[in-house]
């Protein structure tokens, strides 16, 4: 077991936080706690919830499984496999899970509801898509509830609810609660359009859809948007009018909020992740517009502007997309340029001025993982009404996957706004997906990805994670200061070690022009969304060019690359391409890197890849 106290991500402050502060507002929290692994292994565990039964409800992204952990010996149970569930990339695949309030009461109602991203091809493709090979032209999102068997443990009888929301490469959102008002809410993300692999496609979050769309089911329109619904799937009939109609569209205006939760007195609580200032803190009030894509956080101006890359003068696929520097043909607008009324954030994490630099050289070209932004993956009300951990007791409890660490915002008596500094927790080389409260409330339940991109203890990148696919569990064993004792892990940032994976020499590897053709075919099919369309600005994998490349891999065989890009992509079906493809994955990525095309396509066969050595350039 390891002995944790909060760890510090900042400078301590004095007097209360502002709703809208730097990272290094955030202070080290003084309690302690036990941290231990109750089960590891898990594929892609995304939605974590301590259920009436005594057991962990546990969604697996990629393996399509639902999952009940016993939290005495961290036993996994399997409910159900759904084979519909199709998870091509990084964020799509088996989402979130709701128990209804009654399971277990012996009242009829043993519900699970579930969404998922699934393959409709009697639907129509997707329009934006139009790569007719491309696992995302049919992926649609559908609800469904299921029927759970206390005897058996096992859950069947799948109802489709609604089936035909829009998925995506990037940002589906996809969290899933029941609300004390027995309706239930889902989140849908932008689809990550204006951006990495999909720069040239126009954010919808503030587009609303019309009566002819609503009467044929198509819900293109949900994009950036909560939804609440009845319980059978249907819009009820209080929820808000939005320009003239009703929907099941409950918010909008929003980028990808992976995390909702009720408070005791109903407020609905969101976490948001921002580009690449000003993740959210939100209250959801029916009807409102949070602003997106016109602004992140609050309306100030402050190292955000809104770039319309789909609207450049140049022909945007003629363009480079870049975080960093944006083309003087795409036309950019301030956030107080827009006239809109939306609703402020309760907090952001975290804002910085405009003259912030988004470079830090500690990041070595993985620069997002260096930005303020912490990437928050969930957000769980903490209530302990007198028991529990002291002083928690009305706060909100946010993960992170780029900071692998458990954040926590304190609240007013009201819980409309934060009543001082933000607290961190945990801190580890890990991505932390969600959180459970156990029914003591000193027991806090965290569900990590199986890998990933991460900040390393001492600064910098890790591709390592410390406990991947893992639920840990920390439990609160009194107050502490931040020297109290820790047992850091092992340093494992690639970028760090890379200089001492290097081999010495060998021929140089042979490509040809067709060979890259093919390869850049396949990546734009596979890995544009998380290495970015120059292999540079990438958000959810490594580099694949740039300083980060000519750092890891010169020196290194051809056939090191090509495992490793056999063995990790696409992340929800490694090793599925084919060995052809990753040859030409590879021939690709090293001619972006400066590798001269012959005659000679690259190989497959290893042996051969063993006696070739990525160059210098």
């Amino acid at each position: 077991m390891r002995i944790f106290a909060a760890l510090c991500a900042g400078l301590l402050l004095s007097g209360t936080a502002m709703a809208q502060d730097a990272p290094d507002s955030v202070v080290p929290g003084q309690e302690q706690f036990e941290m231990k692994v109750l089960t590891q292994g898990l594929s892609g565990p995304w939605e974590l919830t301590y259920g009436p039964d005594d057991f962990l409800w546990v969604t697996e992204r990629t393996a399509g499984r639902i999952v009940r952990v016993d939290p005495a010996d961290g036993s996994v149970h399997e409910a159900i496999t759904i084979d519909e569930v199709q998870a091509p990339g990084g964020q799509d695949g088996l989402l979130g899970l709701a128990l209804h309030p009654e399971l277990g009461q012996g009242t009829g109602n043993d519900f699970v509801y579930t969404v998922y991203t699934y393959e409709d091809r009697p639907r129509g493709p997707d329009t934006v898509v139009t790569d007719e090979y491309s696992p995302y032209r049919y992926l649609y999102t559908k609800i469904i509830r299921l029927s759970y068997d206390a005897e058996t443990g096992e859950l069947s009888d799948p109802k489709e609810l609604i089936a035909g929301l829009p998925a995506s490469n990037d940002h589906n959102s996809g969290r899933l609660k029941i609300g004390p008002d027995g309706k239930l809410y889902e989140t849908i993300g932008d689809g990550g359009k204006n951006q990495l692999g999909n720069w040239c496609i126009p954010i919808e979050a503030q587009r609303l859809p019309t009566a002819d769309e609503l009467a044929d089911n198509d819900f293109i329109a949900y994009q950036g948007k909560s939804l609440r619904m009845n319980l059978d799937g249907s819009i009820p009939s209080d929820n808000p009018v939005i320009d003239g109609l009703r929907s099941h569209i409950f918010t909008y205006g929003h980028r990808n909020m992976q995390g909702i939760d009720f408070g005791p007195d109903g407020t609905l609580y969101a976490s948001e992740q921002g580009p690449k200032t000003d993740d959210e803190i939100n209250i959801l009030v029916a009807g409102g517009n949070y602003g997106w894509p016109h602004v992140a956080g609050f309306k100030d101006d402050k190292a955000y502007q809104y770039a319309r890359w789909a609207d450049a003068t140049t022909p945007c696929d003629q363009l480079t997309f870049s975080d960093i520097t944006i083309d003087p043909s795409v036309p950019v607008e301030d956030e107080t340029s827009w006239p809109d009324e939306m609703q402020a954030p309760l907090a952001t994490m975290f804002t910085v001025p405009s003259d912030y630099s988004f470079t830090d050289p500690d990041c070595g070209g993985i620069d997002f993982i260096c930005w303020p932004t912490v990437a928050a993956s969930s957000i769980e009300v903490y209530s302990a009404d007198g028991e529990g951990i002291p002083g928690w007791s009305d706060s909100l409890l946010v993960t992170t996957l780029k900071r692998g660490s458990l954040y926590r915002v304190p609240l007013n008596a009201e819980g409309t706004a934060a009543a001082g500094p933000i607290e961190r927790f945990f801190q580890s080389e890990n991505r932390f997906r969600d959180t459970a409260v156990g029914p003591d409330n000193k027991t806090i339940y965290v569900a990590t990805d199986p890998g990933g991109l991460a900040e390393a203890l001492d600064g910098g990148v890790t591709t390592s994670m410390e406990n991947p696919g893992a639920i840990l569990v920390y439990t609160y064993t009194g107050q502490g200061d931040d020297s109290a004792a820790m047992d850091a892990p092992a340093e494992t940032s690639d970028i760090r070690d890379a200089a001492e994976t290097t081999s010495a020499s060998g021929m140089a590897p042979t490509i040809t022009e067709a060979q890259v053709a093919r390869g850049k075919t396949d990546y734009d099919a596979n890995c544009v969304a998380c290495h970015g369309p120059n292999l540079v600005s990438a958000n959810y994998g490594p580099p694949l060019a740039g300083p980060y490349f000519a750092r890891k891999w010169p020196g290194q065989s051809v056939a090191a690359l090509y495992t490793h890009t056999h063995d990790r992509m696409p992340p929800s079906r490694p090793g599925a391409l084919g060995d052809q493809s990753y040859a030409d994955l590879v021939a690709y990525i090293l001619r972006v890197n400066g590798q001269v095309e012959g005659d000679v396509e690259l190989p497959t066969d290893m042996a051969q890849l063993e006696k070739m050595t990525i160059q210098p350039r």
